[in-house]
């Protein structure tokens, strides 16, 4: 059984903005609540309102723009995103992340907005929004803002959101001519499983190369190793450019030891999954 709450289920986004401004740390929002519910039967938070943001349409949103890319609404599940060919055609590594999370059941009603507010370090699409250059838009009683994703985080299981804001959306723009990428994902089963580590990365090999890598499960908070990206500026040979990547990771990350793996093994699997990525994407074996 989970504590006993009071249920609101707000129409509109000033309804929302409203019952944020009254009620502050003692509610939780939800639109798919695979993680809500969980830490709530488990009694890990015990919020006295919960708030259902699935009557609001607004936050349904789910646009491609040619000019201004992706924008996907708080309450878009993780299964409408893979149903998309634009995203799996234009935001691969997004389609990637998306699949690898959970299994078929949990994806039918989990969020990417959801995904990324519980901020865990582990979260599957986080990196993928981050080799991205994601948006967040922000709104609550004093206003809307946007704010990078790299920003978004800011330690485990935080955010920079102040208690009386939501997110109505992320926004992607298009990745740059030619880019490819994928989330590679290593878990202790086939099966659904948190990543014992994640690697996203997004590369274009016409003219200059681009890399860019991001990673779960290796740091208090998602992260982006913006040291790839300056071995890529400089000219070289490929192979010797990847092993440089390589250890550009596995020198940033800080990962824990804990129940799933050691922190020694989250080092070697973070450079054996950069690596994988980068032939791959760069069209090796």
């Amino acid at each position: 059984m989970i504590p006993k709450f009071d249920y609101f289920r707000p129409k509109t986004t000033e309804e929302l903005v409203d019952l944020l401004a009254k009620y502050g740390e003692d509610a939780k929002m939800f639109a798919g609540g695979t993680d809500l519910f969980v830490l709530m039967r488990d009694r890990l938070i015990r919020p006295k309102y919960v708030i259902d943001l699935k009557g609001i349409e607004e936050l349904h949103e789910f646009s491609y723009d040619e000019k201004r890319g992706l924008r996907i609404g708080a309450t878009v599940t993780l299964n409408e995103l893979l149903e998309s060919d634009v995203v799996k055609e234009r935001f691969g590594v997004l389609w990637s992340a998306a699949g690898a999370l959970a299994d078929p059941t949990i994806r039918n009603r989990g969020t990417l907005v959801g995904n990324i507010c519980n901020a865990s370090p582990a979260a599957d699409t986080a990196p993928a929004l981050l080799v991205l250059d994601a948006e967040v838009e922000v709104a609550g009683k004093g206003g809307e803002r946007t704010i990078p994703i790299r920003d978004f985080f800011i330690g485990v299981k935080r955010t920079s959101l102040k208690p009386e804001e939501f997110v109505k959306a992320v926004r992607i723009p298009n990745p740059p001519a030619g880019a490819k990428g994928g989330y590679y994902k290593w878990g202790r089963t086939r099966g659904e499983d948190l990543a014992v580590v994640g690697v996203a990365a997004l590369v274009v090999n016409s003219g200059k190369r681009i890399v860019r890598v991001a990673l779960s499960s290796v740091f208090k908070t998602p992260l982006r190793v913006p040291e790839v990206e300056k071995v890529f500026e400089e000219e070289g040979p490929l192979d010797e450019q990847i092993e440089r990547a390589v250890s550009a990771v596995q020198e940033k990350i800080a990962p824990i030891t804990d129940v799933r793996s050691s922190k020694e093994y989250r080092i070697h699997m973070a450079g054996v999954l950069t690596r994988r990525a980068l032939k791959e994407l760069f069209g090796g074996s």
